[in-house]
């Protein structure tokens, strides 16, 4: 029996020839990230809970302050100290300020092949340059940090094999809400949800990024797009080498096949408090919003902003409209910067913030009162994501965020 690309790589990190589902094994780590939601726990229990603390390789390490930055109260700032202060002791690559989590390893660490863990449910994005990235609490990151190694069991794997093209006015985004709504929050709990096929191919990666990053909201254990030549052209222009492109032998085994045909897909929104309450954005009448986001892992990249100063250009954000823009990185920004898309945003009264995952965490930015209705490209909808428990939150394509952004309700670009 052959192996599915996801069994490849933890194959490769278990040094075995092969594995099958349900088998657990014990893999060497590529990488581990770790953000300000939790660094800070697993700081304490490095120096309170072990007896011999050491760290097994300090250059598979990367601390990331992206989730409450600028700190916005005293006990957020003293965590950010003991992240800074740790990092700096042992020499670990440290960033604040810089971006996203996820997205800054996309852009300076991810290669094909690797296994990676992180403390933060999203790092299945990396399955877009044809990784296993998969989230951790801070305990299971703190033995992988002492000991470079940790433990997987091998999930099943099922595979979307995708044809045809998006069309016009439908996004990668669209596609993932869809497959979401189709197999449900739980339809694929501990799998690997593998994206193949012409259609898959036909994708960016920005788009591929995007499908893997919400495939944890189906419950996965990761999300992989198989990798091609784009991959590749990726990996090698941010200076490093792309190798162990693996792709499912013919004979693997998957627990099921979804065929999906990209060009039936149609704009959607996610309603609240259900990420797979999925429905047609029409289908969503005189829905008032009182904030919409653009950003987050998921949605923040340069495509995006684009299309959002694409669609804002000469029109102005609803007055009874909040709208708060997020460059998933500095690089982001800066290059929007440079095409000119900041000035649109702030022609345009939108709100454009430092790089950081801002409202879609719900925590120092854009935090949403009782009763207000946000849209937004975030990752999640669930009760009191954004802010106060009875707030609503509508999830959609930077497309539809920014034209109910302009119109002051949800609509369908």
């Amino acid at each position: 029996m052959g192996m599915t690309i996801g069994e490849k790589i933890i194959a490769r990190a278990a040094k075995v020839p092969e594995v099958k589902a349900g088998e657990i094994h014990t893999v060497e780590l590529d990488r581990l990230m770790s953000n300000d939601g939790t660094t800070h726990l697993t700081i304490d229990m490095f120096h309170n809970d072990l007896k011999h603390p050491k760290i097994a390789d300090k250059d598979k390490l990367v601390f990331i302050i992206d989730h409450n930055i600028p700190a916005e109260n005293p006990k957020t700032a003293e965590a950010h100290r003991k992240m800074r202060n740790f990092a700096r002791e042992h020499k670990i690559a440290f960033y604040e300020g810089k971006g996203v989590c996820h997205q800054i390893m996309v852009e300076d660490y991810v290669c094909p092949g690797e296994l990676i863990m992180g403390a933060d449910s999203h790092t299945c994005t990396y399955g877009a340059l044809g990784a296993f990235g998969t989230g951790i609490g801070c305990t299971d990151f703190l033995y992988g940090m002492v000991t470079g190694t940790s433990w997987v069991m091998v999930p099943e794997t099922i595979r979307f094999e995708l044809t045809g093209n998006l069309k016009e006015g439908v996004y990668a985004r669209d596609l993932i809400l869809s497959i979401i709504g189709m197999v449900g929050a739980n339809g694929c709990n501990y799998k690997i949800m593998e994206f193949a096929g012409e259609g898959a191919h036909n994708l960016s990666i920005n788009e591929r990024l995007v499908l893997c990053n919400l495939a944890v909201e189906a419950g996965a254990k990761t999300g992989i797009v198989e990798p091609d030549e784009k991959v590749v052209e990726y990996v090698e222009s941010r200076g490093r080498k792309a190798e162990n492109l693996f792709i499912s032998d013919e004979d693997a085994h998957f627990e099921k096949v979804y065929h999906i045909n990209l060009d039936e897909i149609e704009p959607v929104v996610a309603r609240p408090h259900l990420i797979d309450d999925v429905v047609p954005v029409e289908e969503v009448k005189d829905v008032k919003i009182d904030e919409a986001f653009l950003g987050s892992c998921n949605n923040g990249r340069i495509d995006e902003l684009r299309l959002a100063a694409e669609i804002l250009k000469g029109k102005k954000v609803h007055e009874d409209v909040r709208f708060l823009i997020a460059p998933a990185s500095n690089e982001v920004y800066m290059q929007a910067l440079d095409e000119g898309l900041i000035d649109v945003f702030m022609d345009a009264g939108a709100m454009v913030m430092n790089s950081n995952c801002s409202v879609c965490w719900g925590s120092c930015q854009g935090v949403i009162g009782e009763g207000e209705v946000l849209i937004s490209t975030g990752t999640r909808n669930f009760k009191g994501r954004a802010g106060h428990p009875d707030s609503y939150v509508y999830l959609g394509s930077a497309a539809t965020v920014t034209a109910s952004a302009i119109a002051g309700k949800i609509v369908r670009r």
